[in-house]
């Protein structure tokens, strides 16, 4: 009996003894945001069985749901509702899950969403704010726009700053969208903050075809004959970028639609940031000089955002290696970098697109 006693209390002593086995450490918002986007699952679990709130952001995008669906990454989405994400959950950026889904392009996670009650529009429609719809045209996404009609999206839902839905088909050039959005009743002549309309939106950036679909023939004459005949630049290839690059883009774009200049500035200087840390692709059968040697990396110089109408897939960011009119384009550069850190926000994005235009006209 008194051996069984001693025994006991030895193995207690024992455990006393032996290190207690580490409780998962819950993530900071970047540690979170880097797990997520790598799909590490497991990880996820352990945190939410720690007590992560399933709710929680990370620093880039949103919450695990949002992340799995900018990714697609459904089995981590599920992770997350199963936890109790909340489906239409708002982000820093006023984005819910859907609309990433949508921005992204991922057809089987913005279905899955939307099986589950993600709701395609505002619970308030009298409220402006952006909708996985504006989102889904903005990027060209056609099936993902066909798919959110029919779960009743709004199609003349308002932005933030008054825009329309048919005027980001009109901006960003996308005519067969901005066919079936018209065929779904949208608005054209609806006007934002600004006074424009999507035929102004359509015009300004060069979408004739779709600007010509928006208004009378006789306007439409008269509003050619006054338009600066400025051609657009011929697309080009460029480097595909990685996500935290693109998100980046992602904000700029959206804040230079919204008008917010400063916000725009913003994420393109650090869209560049993360882009010059990238390395230099390399070329196919530039891995020597006509002398057999390797050639000298060149240092980048620009970013460069490049687009190809009606083809969003093909709209990316890389880096300018230019050579020749290098002094001149830094110089445009260099003027904006000046004309911004003075206040003059139009006039710097003035200069950063001259800039670009310049350094696109050198690759051709």
């Amino acid at each position: 009996m008194k051996m069984n006693r001693l025994i006991v209390l030895l193995f207690l002593t024992v455990c006393q003894l032996l290190p207690v086995t580490a409780q998962a450490e819950l993530p900071d918002p970047s540690r979170f945001s880097v797990a997520m986007e790598l799909g590490n699952v497991s990880q996820a679990r352990a945190w939410l069985d720690e007590g992560l709130d399933p709710n929680f952001e990370g620093a880039l995008i949103g919450t695990g749901l949002m992340i799995g669906a900018w990714e697609g990454n459904i089995p981590l989405m599920e992770l997350f509702v199963e936890r109790g994400a909340d489906l239409n959950r708002i982000n820093r950026q006023g984005e819910t899950a859907l609309m990433l889904a949508a921005w992204k392009g991922k057809r089987a996670a913005m279905q899955w969403l939307l099986e589950r009650g993600a709701a395609p529009n505002r619970s308030n429609r009298a409220e402006r704010e952006w909708t996985a719809l504006h989102y889904a045209v903005f990027a060209g996404h056609a099936e993902l726009t066909e798919r959110l009609l029919t779960a009743g999206a709004d199609v003349n839902a308002r932005s933030t700053n008054g825009s329309t839905v048919v005027m980001m088909a009109a901006r960003e050039g996308h005519e067969a969208i901005a066919q079936r959005l018209m065929a779904a009743g949208a608005n054209p002549a609806m006007k934002n903050d600004f006074e424009d309309d999507a035929v102004a939106w359509a015009m300004r950036q060069g979408n004739y075809r779709i600007a010509q679909t928006f208004t009378s023939a006789e306007n439409f004459a008269e509003l050619a004959r006054a338009a600066v005949a400025n051609p657009l630049p011929k697309p080009q290839r460029s480097t595909p970028v990685s996500d935290r690059v693109e998100e980046h883009l992602r904000m700029a774009r959206l804040a230079e639609a919204k008008g917010q200049r400063g916000a725009a500035l913003a994420a393109y200087r650090k869209a560049l940031t993360e882009l010059k840390a990238q390395p230099t692709p390399p070329k196919v059968g530039a891995d020597k000089t006509a002398s057999g040697a390797k050639p000298t990396a060149k240092a980048p110089n620009a970013l460069v955002i490049r687009a190809k109408r009606g083809q969003p897939e093909q709209q990316s960011a890389a880096l300018s290696y230019t050579g020749g009119e290098e002094a001149g384009i830094n110089q445009l550069l260099e003027q904006a970098r000046a004309a911004e850190a003075a206040g003059r926000r139009t006039e710097a994005l003035q200069l950063f697109r001259r800039a670009s235009e310049r350094i696109k006209a050198n690759q051709q």
